[in-house]
C-alpha cells in the first residue's frame, strides 16, 4: 500500500535529515515545497476526516518533542495526524519542524493533515522568531519565502465525522461565521488578513467566564462563551470543537460543559514553563483518550545558549 516510487525515496531522504535536525539546502527546500504544493491547493477549506485520527496543538519549532511526539502517538504511515497550527516561532528549530512536517504530508498525503495557525503568516513571523532564524542559518530569507507560499494554501479547519462529530480549528469561532459552509466558501490563499472571518477563526479564544462575544486582548479576534459556542455547534450539528492556540499546563483542557477542548503539544513551552503536552486520540468507537508527554531529555533538546526569540504572551 505504501511502496516507495523515485518521489517517495527523496521524500524519506528529506524526512530522515530533518527529524535528525540536519540542514536542508535552499535547492532542497524549494523541490519540497513544490511538492507539496501539488497536494494543499486540492484540499477544501475545511477539511473532511474520519476517525480514527490523533489531533495535536501547538510545536511552536520544539523539534526533538516533536519527534517524541511521534514516537508516543505513532508512526507515520501507521497513524493519522491532523495538527492544528503554529508549526513555527518561539522555538529554535522553527525551520526543521516545519519542513519536516510538509515532508511528512507530501510522503503520506492521506495520513497527515496540517491547517493554519495564527503563526502561520508572513507578520507574526517576521517577529517572533521563524523569520530570523532562516536569516541565520540560511543567510538569505528565501527559505522563509517558499514556507509562507504553503501557510497560504495550508486549510483553515477540519469537520471529523464518527460517533461524535468534532469541529476543528486552530483558535476559535467568528461572529460573522454562523455555519461551516460560510468556511467553505472564503478565499484562504492569501497572507491572514489583520481583520476578518479567518483572523477570527485563527486568533479567538473560549473565556469560560465570558457570554457572548468580547474583543480579545490578543489584538486579533475575540473571546466568545458558552452561548456563542452553543449556539454554533446547534447550528452545524457539532458534538464538539477542538482547537489549539493557548497554554495548558496539564496539557489540555476541556471548556464549556466539555464541548470545547483546548489541545496543547509543545511541552516546556519556551523551555520555561515546564508545562505537560498532549496528543487526543479519537478511535473508530468514539471512545477518546489523552497521550500526556513531558519534554524530551534534555541531552537531546538543541538548544542554544541563547534565545534569540522576543518575549511574548503566552
Amino acid at each position: 500500500m505504501f511502496k516507495i516510487g523515485n518521489n517517495g525515496k527523496f521524500l524519506e531522504h528529506y524526512i530522515e535529515m530533518l527529524r535528525k535536525g540536519e540542514k536542508m539546502t535552499e535547492t532542497e527546500v524549494r523541490s519540497l515545497c513544490t511538492k507539496v504544493k501539488e497536494y494543499l491547493p486540492q484540499e477544501p477549506n475545511v477539511l473532511n476526516l474520519e476517525v480514527p485520527i490523533s489531533i495535536c496543538g501547538d510545536i511552536h519549532g520544539q523539534l526533538p518533542d516533536l519527534i517524541e511526539l511521534f514516537t508516543i502517538g505513532g508512526e507515520l504511515p501507521w497513524q493519522n495526524y491532523l495538527f492544528l497550527g503554529d508549526y513555527v516561532d518561539r522555538g529554535y528549530h522553527s525551520t526543521e519542524v516545519f519542513l519536516l512536517l510538509i515532508a511528512l504530508k507530501a510522503r503520506y498525503p492521506t495520513r497527515i493533515y496540517l491547517i493554519r495557525g495564527n503563526h502561520e503568516t508572513r507578520d507574526i513571523t517576521q517577529v517572533y522568531g521563524f523569520y530570523d532564524e532562516v536569516l541565520r542559518k540560511y543567510g538569505s530569507i528565501n527559505v522563509w519565502k517558499e514556507c509562507s507560499q504553503v501557510f497560504d494554501m495550508l486549510p483553515i479547519s477540519a469537520s471529523i465525522v464518527g460517533k461524535c462529530n468534532v469541529f476543528c480549528v486552530h483558535g476559535g469561532l467568528s461572529p460573522s461565521i454562523q455555519r461551516i459552509d460560510e468556511i467553505r466558501v472564503l478565499d484562504r490563499f492569501q497572507d491572514v488578513p489583520h481583520q476578518g472571518e479567518i483572523t477570527d477563526l485563527l486568533w479567538s479564544d473560549p473565556e469560560d467566564s465570558k457570554r457572548g462575544w468580547e474583543s480579545s486582548p490578543r489584538g486579533a479576534g475575540y473571546l466568545f462563551g458558552i452561548d456563542v459556542s452553543d449556539k454554533f455547534r446547534d447550528a452545524n450539528d457539532i458534538d464538539y470543537i477542538a482547537r489549539a492556540h493557548q497554554l495548558v499546563l496539564e496539557g489540555y483542557r476541556w471548556h464549556f460543559r466539555q464541548t470545547v477542548l483546548t489541545v496543547w503539544s509543545a511541552p516546556n513551552y519556551c523551555y520555561r514553563c515546564g508545562n505537560l503536552a498532549s496528543i487526543y486520540e479519537i478511535s473508530e468507537k468514539g471512545a477518546d483518550t489523552f497521550s500526556i508527554f513531558d519534554a524530551a531529555p534534555q541531552a537531546v533538546r538543541m538548544i542554544p545558549e541563547k534565545s534569540p526569540v522576543p518575549e511574548y504572551f503566552l
